[in-house]
């Protein structure tokens, strides 16, 4: 691996799928060996993995895993067996379009009538892994050319090698820019409730020995006030057609600060993220987790008893407050709906 660049949270070997256990860390590094598409859809849902790109990818192995045990089991039917397995994978999470994307690559070589299909899915699968990472090196690339020396930059939740195949999307930036001595100091949301900033990006970038501050949500005004950051940089679960973002809870307010304060907003994503079938953010399906998530820390209570709480994982930040999109095609500045479609026409 290169520099900045030493974990991997998804991995195939033999015959399953090896998972970086998240909810572990930073405490803990503990791996799940991963078997069938069953437990691999409760490793999405119950967020042992997480971050869109490797939510698909671990769902690409799921289906091959589903497929392979089929094929062994009911060598004539095989098929028709695999559907409900595919229902329970597709349902695992529903913001994240990546999910969706990886299945319907892998039903698409399911349906090509190839004598031999295993084969076929798991060349697949490890494709869909191995484009995801050489895709944030390239996206890594693009987007610290934009960025000149400077002293600090601000991201929100996870988008690194944990979220991805490797390296990572909007930490891509980060990594490369950092290698190039552009960034001095890498500033991390916490990001509640879950707090992927300050149990993962944390962790990752100070494991990799980039210098990192955590921060509440809430100091992110007085952040950019103070003058600390030129640029916010996020991931995205989902792109609609028109330049639409939904992240994690909190990005959106992020980007109407950074709009006030003359902070560049930069959102990187691979385009297996833009959904254009979904036309603006208002159609996006947010998920909404339990309130448990927020009520409670560890498994203890810290709100007042009875009190309920509202858990949405995540917000659209609309396409006028986006700055600049990167990609592996490239970069798009203020993304809308024919930039979008022309970026996907480029081979």
């Amino acid at each position: 691996m290169p520099p900045n660049d030493t974990i991997r949270a998804v991995e195939w070997k033999d015959n399953h799928l090896i998972l970086l256990d998240q909810r572990k860390l930073p405490h803990a590094e503990q791996y799940l060996q991963i078997y069938n598409a069953e437990d691999t859809a409760e490793a999405i849902r119950n967020m042992v993995v997480r971050g869109a790109p490797a939510i698909g990818i671990t769902a690409a192995y799921g289906l091959l895993m589903a497929a392979r045990k089929a094929f062994k089991q009911y060598p004539r039917d095989w098929r028709s067996r695999l559907q409900p397995e595919i229902d329970v994978l597709a349902a695992a999470r529903p913001t994240a379009i990546n999910l969706r994307w990886a299945l319907q690559r892998m039903i698409a070589a399911l349906d090509a009538q190839d004598p031999e299909p295993i084969n076929t899915l798991i060349a697949l699968a490890q494709l869909i892994h191995q484009e995801d990472i050489d895709a944030n090196h390239r996206m890594g690339f693009l987007g610290s050319e934009l960025i000149k020396p400077t002293h600090g930059v601000l991201t929100h939740c996870n988008t690194g090698s944990l979220a991805t195949g490797g390296y990572g999307t909007a930490l891509g930036v980060i990594r490369t820019a950092y290698s190039e001595g552009k960034i001095e100091q890498v500033y991390a949301d916490e990001t509640r409730p879950w707090w992927q900033g300050s149990r993962l990006t944390a962790w990752e970038l100070m494991r990799d020995k980039i210098p990192t501050q955590l921060i509440c949500e809430g100091a992110a005004a007085h952040l950019m006030k103070l003058g600390k950051i030129s640029w916010v940089i996020v991931g995205a679960d989902r792109i609609a057609a028109n330049g639409d973002v939904a992240n994690k809870i909190g990005t959106y307010s992020l980007a109407v600060l950074a709009r006030f304060h003359g902070v560049r907003f930069m959102v990187v994503a691979p385009t297996s993220t833009i959904d254009m079938d979904t036309l603006t953010g208002e159609q996006i399906p947010i998920e909404e987790r339990s309130p448990d998530e927020i009520l409670n820390v560890n498994q203890q209570r810290i709100a007042a008893p009875q009190v309920s709480a509202w858990n949405p994982a995540f917000d659209v930040t609309p396409n006028k407050l986006v700055d600049i999109l990167v990609t592996e095609k490239g970069i798009v500045v203020r993304p809308d709906h024919e930039k979008l479609n022309s970026l996907l026409q480029r081979s």
